[in-house]
């Protein structure tokens, strides 16, 4: 199947500022990419449009990124891709083994510790009162997932960049980042090696829910590879584009200023389309209240990181 991506971020600055964007498609996708996939950054005066030099490097987990100095105004940073994704939804894994410790590779080893939004220090008897009677592997993997998607309601507008796995424990709501956040934290603390993964999430062959984003998720890994959950959309689910990853999403923050940037619009999509470009559309659906999303909110809900922490 094809996917299209497409996203138009806008900021305002009140002087020249420093940014880099984690934006593009992930790099083990570049066989799949069909079209696009390019970051296109403007500044914006009235009719005129001027690009802005960009350039990429990849991080230490992998991730393409790109930095670049934003000028005074406006600027809009745009993008799209034609991706060519497997037709089939995430899969479930019944007998995946979990691997001890001191098997794992060295460079899983740093997906069990602690990290910025996930306090594995603090969650030890909590997580070993909840799951350290359960069968280890994918069992006890998939029960972590279910239990924070049971416990946790889903509302933007209780969304704020500072919310941590324990915060999420303590006031049971939060959005798809803190959903994962909080599963990565109890996995963790069972030894199951876990990392955060945003992306894209569309309503493809699934009820439409609303205006576009971009989503979180995460992995874990058992069996030696690494599998999908999600504690937010925990039924399987077909089109799942991967973007980054990362310990949590301090590591694989959309955009980050280094200084002031006020956002101005967003907008982001994900859709299947056939070979002459044509759309399909997504199912019938019901547009939940909580999925109203303003400028106001977004930067707290984790599509955007106004300044880097």
């Amino acid at each position: 199947m094809l996917i299209k991506t497409e996203y138009d971020i806008q900021f305002n600055l009140s002087m020249p500022t420093p940014m880099m964007a984690m934006l593009h498609l992930h790099p083990s996708l570049d066989s799949q990419v069909k079209a696009g996939n390019d970051l296109k950054v403007e500044r914006i005066d009235r009719e005129t449009k001027t690009d802005v030099p960009v350039s990429e490097y990849y991080d230490v987990f992998g991730n393409r990124c790109t930095r670049f100095m934003a000028p005074f105004g406006s600027i809009r940073l745009s993008g799209n891709s034609v991706v060519e994704m497997e037709a089939a939804p995430d899969s479930i894994n019944a007998h995946a083994q979990q691997a001890p410790v001191e098997k794992l590779p060295s460079e899983v080893l740093q997906f069990l510790l602690a990290s910025r939004y996930c306090e594995v220090d603090q969650f030890g008897p909590i997580s070993q009162d909840l799951f350290g009677h359960m069968t280890p592997g994918w069992t006890r993997a998939s029960a972590i997932r279910d239990w924070v998607h049971q416990k946790v309601t889903f509302n933007y507008m209780t969304a704020r960049s500072t919310k941590t796995a324990m915060d999420v424990f303590a006031e049971r709501v939060g959005v798809c980042r803190d959903y994962q956040h909080l599963a990565i934290t109890l996995s963790r603390c069972q030894n199951i090696p876990a990392r955060y993964v945003t992306g894209y999430l569309g309503d493809i062959r699934a009820p439409y829910s609303g205006a576009g984003d971009f989503s979180a998720w995460y992995e874990v890994f058992l069996d030696g590879r690494w599998m999908t959950m999600d504690a937010r959309h925990n039924e399987p689910r077909i089109g799942r584009v991967l973007m980054a990853t990362g310990r949590d999403a301090a590591d694989v923050a959309l955009t980050t200023s280094f200084g002031n940037a006020a956002l101005t619009n967003f907008y982001v999509d994900s859709y299947e389309v056939l070979e002459d470009g044509t759309t399909v559309p997504s199912l019938p659906g019901t547009v939940p209240q909580a999925a109203i999303v303003t400028s106001a909110n977004r930067s707290s809900a984790g599509a955007i990181q106004g300044f880097a922490e």
